[in-house]
């Protein structure tokens, strides 16, 4: 009976403890509007400059002023394969990594990648590294479907990555919002459902010239579109 006693302590602990992280990690975010500054402002430097790095040096509530701040990319834009990682901050970064690089999908997490198939409407999939007897390979799959409508966190328009259609379990309900920084770079939110959603996003980039379009991997059985 005191073993039972003491597990249910130690579980009622850690419990409390992950209640206060979520709940530290959502205050990270800031106001949850827009601020009035300008993307320059933000970042402290002329916005077709920035880098990855600029971004970097941040604090979380920045970042999502960054993300309010700027605009959607065109649609028929965004082709290719974008290089992507998440942004360092708030307390539950290492744990999002955590789930980014070993869960979300079949290895290390590398890139995000996009079709436009009609005028505000595509489809894209998610880059992976998997490591096997010491050699890698690019695992292309944890795709989405594509499009340009209003955001989940304002009155704006977001460039959205909806996974529903494509997966189930644990990434059924994942959601990305992305909006244009520079030609080079952009700043997205990833949000699960059963994450509490659009109250406690996770902060990525995509960065770099995009590379050309490959399609995912023909053992995904749901392509609707050529590789191209």
């Amino acid at each position: 009976m005191r073993i039972i006693k003491i597990a249910s302590i130690v579980i009622a602990v850690i419990l409390i403890l992950q209640i206060l992280a979520v709940g530290i990690n959502i205050l990270q975010n800031g106001p949850g509007k827009w601020d009035g500054r300008t993307v320059d402002e933000i970042l402290g430097i002329e916005t077709e400059k920035a880098t990855v790095a600029d971004i970097e040096k941040l604090s979380k509530s920045d970042v999502m002023q960054l993300f309010f701040a700027a605009d959607s990319p065109v649609f028929i834009n965004m082709k290719g394969e974008y290089k992507a990682k998440l942004v360092p901050v708030g307390i539950f970064y290492n744990v999002s990594e955590y789930y980014s690089h070993h869960f979300m999908g079949p290895g290390r997490w590398e890139a995000k990648c996009f079709y436009p198939i009609e005028e505000r409407k595509g489809q894209g999939y998610n880059l992976f590294t998997v490591f096997d007897d010491g050699k890698s390979k690019s695992v292309r799959t944890l795709r989405m479907d594509t499009f340009v409508g209003p955001s989940k966190f304002d009155s704006k328009v977001s460039f959205h990555l909806v996974y529903k259609a494509y997966n189930k379990d644990k990434n059924e309900s994942m959601c990305d919002e992305i909006r244009r920084i520079n030609d080079n770079l952009y700043i997205g939110l990833g949000y699960l459902t059963w994450n509490l959603g659009t109250y406690n996003p996770t902060p990525f980039v995509l960065y770099g010239e995009s590379a050309q379009w490959v399609g995912p991997d023909k053992t995904d059985n749901k392509i609707t579109i050529e590789n191209k």
